[in-house]
């Protein structure tokens, strides 16, 4: 059965954007403005942040996303903001239950930006300021956000940063891709560190994953251009400690493409300290969605998701539980599917569909609360879509 969320905000309010199918292509294009990111409070609610007419809007829903009502704008002044594809608002809560949101603010110049945060003390109060997290005001790529919470209370923003590739133009030599760079906050969000590069070389338009880890660190996974034009992912420590950890591959599908494909990984780590992750690969006679345990050797137990069109996966676990989740667009209509194993990713159980629509649509993630799963799916026919898994 199809199980549909309704929502009692206003369409007209909600939604903008195109057609919700990507392909490979150049460093940016224009993506749907339907990126949207939900997450539950420790009490259970579960909210959600969506763009509308330069405002970062705030939405809760007190039955699991059945329905919901407008909480706020988080934003009190309007300003351009990313909400399409890999690039859309980020929302987490950290361990003192304080709420972070985290956007790219396009600038004038094209392809350049800057990564804005805004916190607030607890769920539903006011958001402070809305603040640059980075000292670097170059009119240049800060895009791409991602936001986590590590376990001691730090708040973590990575992005990709192009000011090495700027610089080596200068100096008039090459350099692949762009970087990624981090900055660390350790007073809930009204301060950050001077950014530091975690990596250089990164893919340039593909979402970034930051899994939170029981020692306390924060690992990120992202697609790398490994010499000469290789698209596959690398990952890293980002270390609270400050003690630097070196990067090492993470996927060898061997994708040689001259082009950003918009098609970034995920991760999570589970109770045992293993890190699942999902990704995409075009590389010949690869094409697909995958699942695999990261280590110290790259990917472990890599199974392929069973739809040859997967696209856009996301995960989530508990104890040993972990569920997929995925769009797969069949040349007519895009379909949510989903697919569970119960045993930390040796076996996996038939994938289900959850929903279909011929309209536009956003990326789906899972959520988990009080070990119960959850898939948050934000599209045109059901604007802050929430399924809940049997």
């Amino acid at each position: 059965m199809v199980i549909r969320a309704r929502l009692l905000v206003s369409l007209a309010l909600l939604l903008a954007g195109g057609a919700g199918a990507q392909t490979p292509h150049a460093d940016h294009g224009t993506r749907p403005a339907l990126g949207a990111s939900a997450a539950f409070d420790a009490n259970g609610r579960l909210w959600a942040v969506h763009v509308d007419d330069e405002h970062v809007r705030l939405s809760v829903s007190d039955d699991q996303g059945v329905s919901w009502h407008a909480a706020g704008t988080v934003n009190g002044d309007p300003e351009a903001i990313a909400a399409g594809g890999d690039n859309r608002p980020k929302l987490v809560f950290d361990t003192a239950g304080r709420m972070h949101v985290s956007w790219t603010h396009p600038l004038a110049m094209p392809y350049a930006g800057e990564i804005r945060i805004a916190s607030a003390a607890a769920a539903g109060e006011a958001f402070s300021a809305p603040l640059t997290v980075h000292r670097d005001r170059q009119q240049i790529t800060h895009r791409f956000d991602a936001l986590t919470a590590a376990r001691n209370g730090e708040l973590v923003v990575a992005w990709i940063d192009k000011r090495d590739l700027e610089a080596a133009r200068a100096q008039g030599d090459d350099y692949r891709g762009a970087a990624i760079y981090y900055a660390v906050s350790r007073d809930g969000g009204r301060s950050f560190e001077p950014e530091r590069l975690l990596a250089a070389h990164s893919c340039e338009c593909c979402r970034i994953a930051l899994a939170p880890k029981h020692d306390g660190h924060v690992q990120a996974l992202w697609r790398h251009v490994f010499a000469p034009n290789v698209r596959d992912h690398a990952t890293a420590t980002i270390a609270l400690d400050g003690k630097e950890r070196p990067m090492t591959r993470a996927t060898r599908d061997e994708w040689a493409l001259d082009a950003c494909p918009h098609h970034g990984p995920s991760m999570v780590e589970d109770r045992t300290g293993r890190l699942h992750a999902v990704w995409f690969t075009g590389a010949p006679g690869r094409e697909g969605a995958y699942y695999g345990r990261l280590g110290g050797n790259g990917m472990a137990a890599v199974a392929r998701l069973p739809d040859a069109r997967a696209a856009h996966a996301d995960l989530a676990v508990s104890d040993m539980t972990v569920v997929l989740a995925w769009k797969r667009f069949d040349g007519h209509a895009t379909e949510l599917r989903t697919m569970r194993s119960q045993d930390g990713g040796d076996t996996w159980g038939e994938a289900i569909t959850l929903a279909r629509t011929v309209d536009a649509s956003g990326q789906p993630f899972v959520l988990v609360d009080a070990g119960r799963f959850h898939v948050f799916w934000h599209g045109r026919e059901f604007p802050l879509g929430t399924w809940r898994l049997p």
